[in-house]
């Protein structure tokens, strides 16, 4: 799925990134703060560093900023899947290393993560299914890692298998942003990460999982 376009006057796809990052980052704590409805784009371009009027080179709507923040969640799942992984593509420690760098992306991006269920409901109505879209195709990274293990004959699963363990990873990893007030009172993240894989790969049939 493409990315929905948010169009801005500036052309310099740099400086675009850049203050759009600023914006995210002002925005998301506002968000979670005063609730999307109760923040102004002016507080928003007055807690990213800039003007009303640069905000708007940016951006056309409020309602942008949600859909920056969410292709900004996919964009750094996607990455972080995709690191470290030439060479071992089809493997269990693919496999493993892939869970572990999307639940440290949920730690780093908890706020936004959080941003992005509470607001979704203020979403327009084209805009929700683009937001659940984009939620469907993290999902289907795991499911990808998976069949990549199946194909290599480090996994025998149904195809139904891989959509509910590729679910099942993903909801571990959210549990982390959503629960970590009180997960981090009796486990570091590192501590929840190699529990949840070894669950995880004990469900999978993996002797020694751990």
């Amino acid at each position: 799925m493409t990315k929905r376009e948010v169009q801005a006057s500036v052309k310099d796809e740099r400086l675009v990134q850049k203050r759009r990052d600023q914006m995210i980052k002002g925005a998301v704590a506002l968000f979670k703060e005063k609730g999307f409805h109760r923040t102004t784009t002016r507080e928003i371009a007055r807690a990213a560093g800039f003007s009303i009027g640069t905000l708007y080179e940016y951006i056309r709507t409020k309602e942008d900023v949600l859909y920056l923040v969410c292709d900004s969640i996919y964009d750094h799942v996607k990455e972080r899947l995709e690191e470290d992984l030439h060479g071992k593509e089809g493997t269990l420690e693919s496999l493993k290393l892939g869970i572990a760098n999307f639940f440290h992306v949920m730690d780093e991006m908890q706020a936004e993560v959080l941003v992005m269920y509470q607001e979704v409901k203020s979403l327009s109505k084209d805009a929700l299914p683009y937001v659940l879209k984009k939620e469907m195709e993290m999902v289907a990274m795991f499911e990808n890692l998976l069949n990549k293990c199946i194909e290599n004959g480090e996994l025998a699963l149904s195809e139904k298998q891989v959509k509910i363990i590729a679910h099942d990873i993903f909801v571990q990893g959210q549990m982390w942003g959503f629960r970590r007030w009180a997960l981090r009172k009796l486990f570091t993240l590192d501590e929840y990460i190699e529990l949840q894989t070894e669950f995880i790969f004990k469900g999978l049939g993996i002797k020694g999982a751990k």
